[in-house]
C-alpha cells in the first residue's frame, strides 16, 4: 500500500532519451511537498548494481557551462561513468544553489565577488549553508527497484540521508574534478568548511 506521499510524488512520465554519452531514460516526478519537479535519468540491468549521483541543479554550471563551480564536470562525467559502469541512475533534484534558488544564488554570487566564500556569502544573505534534503532522492530510487547502489559522491550528508531513507550504499565512490584557477577557492570552501571529502 502506498502512502500518501509516495501517491502524489509517483511517476509523472517515462521515456527514452539518446545523450552523447548514450541512452537512457528519463522520468520525472512531482515533489508533493512543494510542488517541484525532479528527473531520474537511469540505466537499468538487473545484474549489475547500480552506480548513482544524486546531482543538485545548477543551471549556471550544468546549462551555461560555469567555471565558478565543478557542477557541470560532475553531471557529466556522471552520465558517462553510469553509461560504462552498465547500470545506474542520476537523481536530478531541482535545489538550484543548495536550496537557496537561482536569484539568492545570484546575490551570493555577488557577495563572492566581493571576497566572501560561498559558505560566508549565504550566511550574509540570512540564508542557511546548505538547505538541502534527499529524501525525495530516495523515494525516487526506490520507484525504478534501485535499494542498493553504490554512490557517487565527495558529500558525506547524501550518503548519510538514502541510508536513512531505506538505501543500502554499499560505498562510495569519489567523484575527481581537475580544479582550476576559477573554481579552486569553491571548492577548497566545500572541503575545509563544509565536510566534504576531496582534496583541492
Amino acid at each position: 500500500m502506498l502512502s500518501k506521499k509516495q501517491e502524489t510524488s509517483i511517476v509523472e512520465a517515462d521515456a527514452n532519451m539518446p545523450t552523447k554519452f548514450g541512452t537512457f531514460r528519463i522520468r520525472a516526478f512531482i515533489d508533493p511537498d512543494n510542488g517541484k519537479e525532479h528527473a531520474l535519468l537511469y540505466l537499468k540491468n538487473p545484474e549489475i548494481t547500480p552506480l548513482v549521483r544524486v546531482h543538485s541543479e545548477c543551471l549556471t554550471g550544468d546549462a551555461f557551462g560555469s567555471l565558478r563551480c565543478d557542477c557541470g564536470p560532475q553531471l557529466e562525467t556522471s552520465m558517462q561513468e553510469i553509461q560504462e559502469h552498465g547500470s545506474g541512475a542520476i537523481v536530478y533534484l531541482k535545489q538550484e544553489g543548495r536550496g537557496i534558488g537561482l536569484y539568492a544564488k545570484m546575490q551570493a554570487y555577488a557577495l563572492q565577488d566581493l571576497g566572501l566564500d560561498t559558505l560566508d556569502a549565504n550566511l550574509e544573505l540570512g540564508l542557511p549553508a546548505d538547505a538541502r534534503t534527499y529524501d525525495i532522492a530516495a523515494e525516487m530510487l526506490k520507484t525504478i527497484g534501485y535499494d542498493e547502489l553504490y554512490l557517487m559522491t565527495n558529500n558525506p550528508e547524501k550518503r548519510r540521508q538514502l541510508l536513512e531513507n531505506g538505501i543500502k550504499v554499499k560505498s562510495r565512490i569519489p567523484i575527481v574534478i581537475i580544479p582550476s584557477e576559477h573554481n579552486r577557492s569553491y571548492l577548497r570552501t566545500k572541503a575545509d568548511r563544509m565536510g566534504h571529502l576531496l582534496r583541492v
